[in-house]
């Protein structure tokens, strides 16, 4: 499931259903347990019925049909994708760095953010 058409349209996962819903919230609103359900139904229909790799299918839900201002706040100016920008875990440039340099060839395991070699 996804609400990022262009990239799912790129990177052509095998299948997908789409919806055009704020990023992370493909199966609706918080609170919503029928709109919630039934979306998990078609996605599941959709999944049975897709042929193809690379279908998308498209469902027909609107986050909010009297308020269209979450894409123009979630995609408008000043929007910043995912991965740009400052990192949100403090140290996490410095940690991904630091397994990035490994010299044995291994890679380190990390454990709730500390990093500890094998």
């Amino acid at each position: 499931m996804t609400s990022a058409w262009d990239i799912t349209f790129a990177v052509r996962p095998p299948r997908a259903v789409f919806l055009n819903f704020p990023l992370n919230h493909q199966t609706g609103k918080a609170g919503d347990s029928a709109l919630q359900r039934t979306i998990l139904l078609e996605a599941f229909r959709a999944f049975e019925t897709l042929w193809l790799p690379g279908q998308i299918v498209s469902l027909p839900y609107v986050w909010d049909p009297n308020d269209h201002g979450w894409e123009d706040r979630d995609f408008g100016p000043g929007f910043e994708p995912y991965g740009v920008g400052a990192s949100l875990q403090p140290g996490f440039t410095e940690r991904a760095l630091s397994r990035a340099r490994s010299t044995r060839g291994e890679h380190p395991r990390v454990y709730l953010g500390e990093t500890t070699d094998r």
